[in-house]
């Protein structure tokens, strides 16, 4: 009766196996989904490049943005281009109003101008290397037309252009004639025409007039009709002007002469352009163009 206490050991055996088959780790998964402990948490559907695109603020294209950009993210407009001129006004003693007030005023305008831009025979005191406005002259245009003109002023020159282009659209006029350089003084009593040096420029002589020069200027219609102001006077638009004025001129309509053709530069040639060998559009030189030169007032 002694048979029945081997059961025992092998019952026991049976419920070890039993226990460590249950303790061991289950077998690598052969499904193709991802491992757990290598998934990507989902806390946020957002991609990063987005994020990033947030982060950088405005100035992030959306090709930047990534798909989910919102469909109004737009680049940043480019800055305006810069204008390569100085803004000026004309210097007060070279002013004709001004300086005939002064004593000397008148001398110590036509100084500056021989020292500037060469001398005129007669007038000033040129230095020993001083070379006459003459050799300073040059071959340019101003709005398609010719005109010869002192190569100090070509710059200013173009920057008015660039400026009449850009502001008087709704003021359209076309210019026919011009005149600039000119060796014969039509002033007395003293005073030298900046024509003689180069600086000064008449549009349209026979449409706009010189209602305090002498005959026919004086004589023209627009000299005997009421005006309310200078601008009367002339057919080109205002706009011009205060293009002009912009960039060192001086228009001579403001003068007792009501000299609505004319302006002349009486600003700093040395600060025309903003930085030395930047070139204002347009101031290369002549290059033709419809019209011609035609002789003026003062």
């Amino acid at each position: 009766m002694r048979q029945p206490r081997l059961l025992v050991p092998i019952f026991g055996a049976i419920f070890a196996m039993a226990a460590c088959a249950a303790a061991a780790p289950a077998p690598p998964s052969t499904a193709s989904g991802p491992r757990a402990d290598l998934a990507q948490p989902a806390t946020s559907a957002v991609p990063v490049e987005l994020d990033a695109a947030v982060d950088a603020g405005p100035g992030v294209g959306p090709e930047d943005a990534g798909p989910d950009a919102p469909a109004d993210a737009t680049p940043s407009a480019p800055p305006a281009p810069v204008s390569a001129c100085n803004e000026q006004s004309p210097q007060d003693f070279l002013v004709r109003g001004n300086f005939l007030k002064v004593p000397q005023g008148n001398q110590r305008a036509i100084q500056y101008r021989t020292d500037t831009y060469g001398f005129v025979a007669g007038f000033g005191r040129p230095g020993p290397d001083a070379k006459p406005v003459s050799a300073s002259v040059v071959d340019t245009t101003f709005m398609g037309l010719p005109v010869r003109m002192h190569r100090k002023v070509v710059p200013a020159l173009a920057c008015v252009e660039e400026e009449i282009r850009r502001s008087c659209g709704d003021h359209p006029y076309t210019a026919h004639a011009l005149a600039g350089i000119r060796f014969k003084n039509t002033y007395r009593g003293g005073e030298v025409t900046n024509h003689m040096y180069g600086i000064a420029i008449d549009v349209d002589p026979n449409l706009n007039t010189c209602c305090g020069c002498v005959k026919p200027w004086n004589d023209a219609p627009r000299c005997h009709r009421p005006a309310k102001t200078e601008y009367d006077r002339m057919e080109m638009p205002e706009c011009w002007v205060h293009a002009f004025e912009r960039y060192g001129f001086y228009w001579l309509g403001h003068d007792v002469l009501q000299d609505t053709m004319h302006y002349e530069f009486l600003g700093d040639p040395d600060h025309i352009l903003r930085s030395s060998g930047t070139s204002a559009p347009g101031s290369s030189g002549a290059s033709g163009g419809s019209g011609g030169t035609a002789d003026g007032g003062s």
